[in-house]
């Protein structure tokens, strides 16, 4: 691909295992059994390196198990795992060839989708919503009491604000709102220190850190479940999809349906035990606070949404943005062949 193609992306945004067969005593050897075609694809799998790029933040927060199993050599595959700051350096190493799988904002999904012509697949969800709306005010108790407050948030021309305008228009409050934007979800936390009247819209780990920043903060409403009273029916707030390579998708089958099966039993792993995976997420230099991460991982969003409800989620949210701007999903909405339901 050229440089050219690649600046394009950039502005769119964001051992073998081995089965020995023993003969048994007997009058006559008999013959070796044939490998299963389960063993067949279990040592094809566990042959193929399998190089994988993710997001600090929620994003990865679920791979820290199989990010473990992969360094002590237990995991299935064999993998290689970077873990970056910006999305932009996660779509240049998809568009570089430097990566077969990529844990990416969702609309980044949609957009890698677009401009290299369906060369991603769409995996699964890892992470859905991790919006929370925070604010010290005793009269916001829940998202509708945001009329007339001041919010304080992140991400003016990018998802969050198109989420966040979406769901207040849709609750009818959007005119009665006055949406103030920082440039770092750390400038609006200390807003809202400053303004015991207002409210922040702030994602994961900012929100939790916000309960113990600002005097009598709360947490008043997680918008994934606002999304569910107002949104297309089916579909969830997505924050993070996992792609994949659809040339690697094509000659490595069977490493894919492995890795989506080692990262769903990761994220159930992380999910039992937050203060255990709190430790490893500093360790991956994650989140560099072991206690707010403990404390926000079960609200991260954590999850492993294949197949049909991984459509029907993600179709929904892309469709909020497209219509908000098409430009946030590239252009267009994926079709059919971008997500893999096997």
């Amino acid at each position: 691909m050229t440089g050219s193609k690649i600046a394009k992306v950039l502005g769119g945004l964001c051992a073998a295992s081995l089965c020995l067969a023993l003969l048994g005593c007997g009058q006559s050897a008999q013959p070796a059994p044939q490998p299963s075609d389960d063993s067949q694809a279990s040592e094809a799998a566990q042959s193929t390196q399998v190089r994988v790029a993710s997001l600090k933040g929620p994003t990865s927060i679920g791979l820290v198990d199989l990010m473990e199993d992969a360094k002590a050599g237990t995991s299935a595959n064999s993998y290689s795992f970077d873990i970056v700051g910006t999305p932009d350096e996660v779509v240049q190493k998809v568009v570089n060839g430097d990566v077969d799988i990529a844990l990416v904002p969702a609309n980044v999904a949609s957009v890698l989708y677009n401009k290299t012509d369906g060369k991603v697949q769409a995996i699964d969800i890892n992470t859905l919503s991790t919006l929370s709306v925070v604010s010290a005010n005793s009269q916001v108790k829940d998202f509708s009491d945001l009329a007339g407050k001041t919010v304080y948030l992140t991400g003016k021309g990018a998802s969050p604000q198109y989420v966040v305008e979406y769901l207040l228009s849709q609750a009818g409050i959007a005119d009665s709102v006055t949406l103030e934007y920082k440039s770092e979800a750390s400038e609006a936390v200390a807003a809202l220190a400053q303004d015991p009247t207002a409210a922040a819209v702030l994602p994961q780990p900012f929100a939790t850190a916000a309960l113990s920043k600002v005097e009598g903060a709360a947490t008043v409403a997680d918008l994934g479940d606002v999304w569910k009273q107002y949104a297309p029916q089916g579909s969830q707030l997505v924050t993070g999809v996992t792609i994949v390579s659809a040339d690697f998708l094509a000659n490595h089958p069977e490493a894919v349906q492995t890795f989506a099966k080692e990262q769903e039993a990761s994220v159930k792993s992380v999910l039992a035990d937050p203060q255990a995976a709190a430790s490893l997420v500093v360790s991956y230099g994650i989140i560099d606070n072991e206690s707010v991460a403990a404390k926000a991982i079960p609200s991260c969003g954590l999850a492993c949404v294949t197949g049909q409800d991984m459509e029907s989620a993600l179709e929904g949210y892309l469709s909020v943005l497209f219509e908000a701007n098409p430009a946030s999903v590239g252009g267009g909405m994926p079709t059919e062949d971008f997500y893999w339901l096997d």
